[in-house]
C-alpha cells in the first residue's frame, strides 16, 4: 500500500536508509538535500520505506502543484529492489489529486513506455571512471585533448577551494547574464548545498587559476551512491579561450579514474553543451519529465503565458 506523508510525518531516518541502499539512489533524494532546495516537501511511501517518492510541492494563488527544484537534475521513485514500470506507475497515480499541474522529472532507473501519461525525454551525460585514466583519455575527442594542451601550456593551475561564492560570481558575471531564472535566494540555496555536502564529506569544489592567480573558473561536485555529479560552473572568457574548464574537468577525471564511480554531467538537451560533454566519452542516458495539466481551460492559458512571458525575458 502507498501512502501519502506530509512532511513532518515523515521518518528521515528511515528515508534516508532507503535512498543509501535504494539501487537507484542519488544525493538530490536524501531528506537534507530535499530540506534545503524545497522546504516543506511531502512522500509517497511504501511497504516501510522499501520505496520512496518525494514530493515537491508549491502553492501559488491558490494552485496546488509539483515543480522540479534547482539543483535536482533527477527525483522520481527509488527503491531498494529493482523496480518495474508497474510500481512506477502505482506511485505516479497515487500522486494527490489536488496536484491538477506538475512538471516533474524522474530519475534515468523509471523506465516508463505508457500512453498514460506525458511523459518527455531529457538527457544527461554519464562517464564510467572504472578504467585507467590514459584508457578514458584515449576516448577524450582531439578538440578537447587540444583544450587541455593548451590550458597546461597557459600556465592554467587547479586547486580545490572552498568558497562556493567565487564560482558563482563568475557564473553570475559571464554566463548568468543570459539567465534570468535563478534567483538571489537560488544562489543561496546553492551555498546551503555546498556547505551541507561539504560537512558530509560528499562535495568539494575545483577552480581554474591563471597566471596571475586569479580565478577563472570553478565548478562544485557533488558525489554519492557511486555518482558524482558536476552540479555546477562558472566560466570567465579568459577560460573559454585557455580551455581552463576543459582542464579542469580533466584533472577530476584523472583524480576518480579506477574508481567505481559515475561522472554526471547533468545535462543537457542543449546541443553545444551535449557535445562539449560527449568529447569527455560521456554516453547518453535519458531520463523522463512527467508533465501534468488538469487546470480549468482559461487558467491553464493564463500559466501557459505566464511560462511564455518568463521566456522571453530571458
Amino acid at each position: 500500500m502507498i501512502r501519502y506523508l506530509k512532511n513532518e510525518e515523515i521518518d528521515k531516518i528511515k528515508w534516508d536508509d532507503c535512498i543509501s541502499n535504494a539501487y537507484n539512489g542519488i544525493i538530490y533524494a536524501y531528506s537534507w538535500y530535499l530540506d534545503i532546495v524545497c522546504q516543506g516537501w511531502d512522500a509517497l511511501i511504501k511497504d516501510d520505506y522499501k520505496q520512496v517518492f518525494p514530493v515537491t510541492a508549491k502553492k501559488k494563488f491558490g494552485i496546488n502543484y509539483l515543480f522540479q527544484p534547482f539543483f535536482t537534475q533527477q527525483l522520481g521513485l527509488f527503491s531498494r529492489t529493482v523496480l518495474k514500470q508497474d510500481d512506477i506507475i502505482d506511485f505516479i497515480e497515487n500522486i494527490p489529486r489536488k496536484y491538477k499541474f506538475a512538471e516533474i522529472n524522474l530519475n534515468t532507473r523509471n523506465k516508463l513506455q505508457t500512453d498514460k501519461f506525458n511523459l518527455i525525454p531529457n538527457q544527461t551525460h554519464e562517464l564510467d571512471l572504472g578504467s585507467a585514466y590514459d584508457e578514458i583519455f584515449n576516448h577524450y575527442s582531439e578538440n578537447t585533448k587540444r583544450n587541455i594542451k593548451l590550458a597546461s601550456k597557459s600556465n592554467i593551475c587547479i586547486k580545490e577551494i572552498t568558497d562556493p561564492g567565487q564560482i558563482i560570481m563568475i557564473f553570475r558575471n559571464n554566463k548568468g547574464k543570459e539567465i534570468k531564472t535563478l534567483k538571489d535566494q537560488d544562489f543561496l540555496k546553492l551555498k546551503e548545498i555546498v556547505f551541507s555536502c561539504s560537512s558530509r564529506n560528499c562535495g568539494y569544489m575545483k577552480a581554474a587559476y591563471n597566471k596571475e592567480e586569479k580565478i577563472i573558473a570553478g565548478a562544485v561536485f557533488v558525489r554519492s551512491n557511486k555518482k558524482m555529479i558536476f552540479l555546477f560552473s562558472g566560466a570567465d572568457q579568459e577560460a573559454r579561450s585557455t580551455g581552463a574548464m576543459s582542464f579542469l574537468i580533466d584533472s577530476v577525471i584523472k583524480e576518480n579514474s579506477q574508481s567505481d564511480m559515475v561522472l554526471d554531467f547533468e545535462g543537457s538537451n542543449d546541443v553545444n553543451l551535449a557535445r562539449f560533454y560527449k568529447s569527455f566519452g560521456a554516453e547518453e542516458n535519458i531520463y523522463l519529465q512527467f508533465k501534468k495539466n488538469e487546470l480549468p481551460l482559461l487558467l491553464s492559458k493564463i500559466v501557459t503565458f505566464i511560462k511564455w512571458l518568463k521566456k522571453q525575458r530571458g
